[in-house]
């Protein structure tokens, strides 16, 4: 029996305000990924919303237009891609904000893809290591092949292609597998292992499992 899958979104996320941004290629190629394994997509660019400044003290029913907007695009995704430059060793400021206005309902339980670019050689290793920790505290599942692509400011051409093939796989690669570990966590067949797993008899022969004898 063929399992069956609800339509699923991926939303990518940029975590930089630059007109000609290599963090938003970055993330449109693994979009891109994401669409070839038939997943409908959409890029969220930061510049199109006016977002305020996460202090803490905003209510949700008294949260901006644009807040309340972002907030339904994310929800409607099972899953996302976040792509961010590194500044000093962190990921973006401007990206943090977003994630600071979103929550729980957003990202929880759905499956997220880092990719994040640098100036440097060593590439976005901090960043994405430090968004990865965030994304574990609002409770969604991140996949853990990280994409980081170094020296960014050559490592794509005039008309902002990666010029790499293989970096551009891997790229492609994180897209794809966001679809299918959201389609994998969304799907009938996951759903009713869990139940089962839930429904389970404990242990027929009783007491503690069993412990092979040392010596």
């Amino acid at each position: 029996m063929i399992d069956s899958f609800p339509e699923t979104k991926i939303v990518g996320l940029a975590g930089s305000l630059r007109p000609e941004s290599f963090t938003r290629r970055a993330v449109a190629l693994a979009l891109e990924g994401a669409s070839q394994s038939g997943a409908a997509i959409q890029l969220v660019d930061l510049n199109d919303y006016d977002l305020i400044f996460a202090n803490g003290k905003i209510a949700d029913a008294e949260a901006p237009a644009d807040v309340l907007r972002l907030r339904e695009v994310m929800r409607s995704a099972q899953g996302f891609v976040l792509g961010t430059p590194e500044y000093h060793g962190s990921f973006s400021g401007v990206l943090k904000n977003a994630l600071d206005l979103m929550g729980f309902q957003e990202f929880s339980g759905k499956i997220v893809g880092l990719v994040g670019v640098s100036g440097g050689q060593l590439g976005a290793v901090n960043a994405l290591t430090s968004l990865g920790q965030v994304g574990r505290a609002l409770h969604a599942w991140i996949y853990p092949r990280m994409v980081s692509v170094p020296q960014a400011w050559k490592s794509f051409d005039q008309e902002g292609n990666l010029k790499d093939p293989d970096l551009k796989e891997r790229l492609h690669t994180v897209g794809r597998q966001v679809v299918r570990f959201s389609r994998l966590h969304t799907s009938e067949k996951h759903a009713e292992f869990l139940q089962a797993w839930e429904d389970a008899q404990p242990n027929p022969g009783g007491g503690p499992e069993w412990v092979p004898e040392m010596g």
